[in-house]
């Protein structure tokens, strides 16, 4: 039987360079980038806490200090929790997730620090083994997933072209139950001793899939009203995503125009 209590724990990678956001990211880590007048960050806290999220694990390492004074002086009513990558600019986010496990004792929602997202469409990912997807528009790059009649997930693409029917762009938002965790833990230690840092946490996720191992119930995003901000490009689209006086129609728009 799924496990129906709602998720309180949120695990957040937030260790990355940001390269393809500079000058922006030259003197600021990514996730303090403002989007509309407000950070990713400050958008992502107050999107869990609107949810019911109490404890905040944290993953930082490029200019990881400013991460870490800016959610104590804005997130002190969330239990906050901090795991240093020391070697961020040579590792992937496998290895920043790897880092957390000592840290993670329950269900939890993972996500990345560099996305923009309208906040109800958080509520489907508060029960466990859930991962967020949108159908796929142009500017999008990166894993695609395959779903079956179920809506859930079949196969992922690491990589996989963007325009094949049937595969839906990922969010790099999920939830995993704490008997879903220790599968892809044990998965992730692997890689570890083989020092496969430089990997993608969806490696795993696609291995233990294939295997049946692993079980992801779909939640599809609208893809005109998200964003994963890698360049400067993303964030000039995802401040449309925010401007009031954009209706759905010119959001639509702009994003298909991407």
């Amino acid at each position: 039987m799924p496990n129906s209590t709602p998720i309180s724990t949120a695990v957040l990678l937030a260790a990355g360079c940001g390269t393809r956001l500079q000058p922006l990211t030259l003197s600021a880590p990514k996730c303090l980038t403002p989007v509309a007048g407000e950070t990713i960050l400050h958008r992502l806290i107050q999107h869990l806490r609107t949810h019911g999220i109490t404890r905040l694990v944290v993953v930082i390492g490029y200019r990881g200090d400013q991460v870490q004074r800016y959610l104590l002086e804005h997130a002190s009513d969330l239990k906050l929790e901090f795991v240093v990558n020391e070697d961020y600019q040579t590792t992937n986010n496998i290895y920043s997730l790897w880092l957390a496990k000592k840290h993670i004792r329950d269900a939890f929602i993972l996500l990345e620090s560099d996305l923009v997202f309208e906040s109800s469409m958080l509520a489907d990912l508060l029960t466990p083994d859930r991962i967020a997807v949108s159908s796929p528009l142009p500017w999008m790059n990166g894993t695609m997933l395959e779903v079956d009649d179920q809506s859930h997930a079949k196969r992922f693409h690491l990589g996989k072209n963007l325009t094949e029917n049937r595969l839906f762009k990922t969010v790099n938002i999920c939830s995993l139950s704490y008997e879903s965790w220790t599968k892809v833990a044990a998965r992730m230690d692997e890689y570890v001793s083989d020092e496969k840092l430089n990997e993608y946490y969806e490696a795993v996720f696609a291995a233990l899939v294939d295997e049946g191992a692993l079980d992801f119930e779909v939640v599809k995003f609208r893809n005109n009203r998200w964003y994963e901000i890698d360049t400067l490009e993303d964030l000039e689209a995802a401040n449309h995503l925010y401007d009031e006086e954009s209706d759905m129609t010119s959001v639509t728009s702009y994003a298909e125009a991407r």
